[in-house]
Parts: C-alpha cells; structure tokens; sequence
C-alpha cells in the first residue's frame, strides 16, 4: 500500500486537524504528518497546492486527496477495516456518524466562541446565551452512549466518535463550560488517551500565536 501522508495545521488551534489526527493515531494507522501553520492571516498560501478547498486537514494517499475531517477518517476506515475506527455493531456504526455529522455541522455558537486552544490556562469567559445551549446537547450526548455502552468512552473502546468530540473535551476544559462529574469523567478518560496526550505535548511545545484563535 502507497504511504498515507496527513498534512494538518497548528496543532494548538486546528480542531480539524485534530479529528484525523487522533483517529488514526488511536487505531494504530501508520502515516506521515506534515504540519503546514497558520502563519499567514487567514491560512497559509502553502495550503493551495496540496489541497483542493486550499485548507487542511487533506490527507494523501498515491493520486488520492482527501479532504475534510469525517471523509478523511471514513476513507482511511475503508482501507482498514479492521482497526476499529467506528463501532462493530451496525446500530452502533450508524448513530456515532449521526453524532459525529451532528458535530461537524453544528454546534456553532460553541466552535464561534470558543476555539480550541491546547495551551489556553483555564478560565471562564463572557459567552453568548446559545453557547451554553451546546454544551447541554453535547453533554447529553455523551452522558447517554457512555451509560448505554458502559464507557470509559462513547461506544466503549476509543472511535472515530470520540475523536470527531476531542476538540470539544479542549473547549470544555480551557473556557471552564462544565461541572457534571459525568461529563468531566468522558473528558478525562479522553485527555489519558496516549494519542491526546502525544497530540497535547506537541501543542504546548509549539511558539505559533493565532490572534483570532485567542479568545
């Protein structure tokens, strides 16, 4: 099989990234990674030539190019069917991508407010009232499937679900969004994961400063 190459942004600030990253890390997929910052307003003009909406994450593979967190993580699923990227059960399979497209297209007031910043000291901030809506949902969420599957994550072992959340278990955190000792035991579970921690220790080492991603 030709190499898998990930290109991806700062690690500190690009939840996008981030999704892919953590899944294939976690499922023990080789790849290489190519990290491209945002250094320039806006992105970065090196972004163009690897990448067809000229954004990252897009992973590489031969002639392929694929763009996009979830389509990134369902192909490279196709290609290893057996590492468990999403759940064995087909019920199972079906509500982790509705949870996981529910993330990637909503949550707005969340993702608006509140960007993923790995080295952000922890602390509240002034937030819109529909913030405080998602987290609710979110946490709903996850409350539910850890009680249905019995935990330490959503569907049991560690899938393409939870690393679609992961940039989520950040924002909880840095901004302070969350008390209920259920959802603070998924975020913890999560932050243990060798994957996250291996993701978090190459964030703190990193000197990039994204002005509008410092909220």
């Amino acid at each position: 099989m030709e190499k898998l190459t990930l290109y991806i942004g700062n690690k500190n600030y690009s939840s996008w990234s981030f999704r892919p990253w953590i899944a294939m890390t976690a499922a023990g997929i080789d790849f290489e990674e190519v990290l491209i910052p945002f250094d320039f307003p806006a992105g970065n003009p090196k972004f163009k030539p690897i990448s067809p909406t000229g954004k990252v994450p897009v992973l590489h593979h031969g002639d392929v190019r694929v763009w996009e967190s979830l389509a990134i993580i369902e192909y490279v699923a196709e290609l290893f069917p057996d590492r468990g990227l999403w759940p064995g059960a087909a019920a199972d399979r079906a509500v982790a991508r509705s949870i996981s497209m529910e993330m990637i297209s909503g949550f707005r007031a969340l993702r608006n407010a509140c960007p993923m910043n790995i080295r952000r000291s922890k602390g509240r901030i002034s937030l819109p009232e529909d913030v405080m809506g998602d987290v609710a949902r979110i946490s709903t969420i996850w409350s539910g499937l850890r009680r249905k599957s019995g935990g330490p994550f959503l569907f049991g072992e560690f899938s393409a679900a939870d690393a679609v959340f992961a940039p989520v278990v950040n924002r909880f955190e840095a901004y302070d969004l969350v008390s209920n000792a259920d959802t603070l035991a998924y975020m913890a579970s999560v932050k243990s994961h060798p994957a996250w921690i291996k993701w978090q220790e190459a964030a703190l080492r990193e000197t990039w400063i994204v002005p509008e991603d410092e909220a």
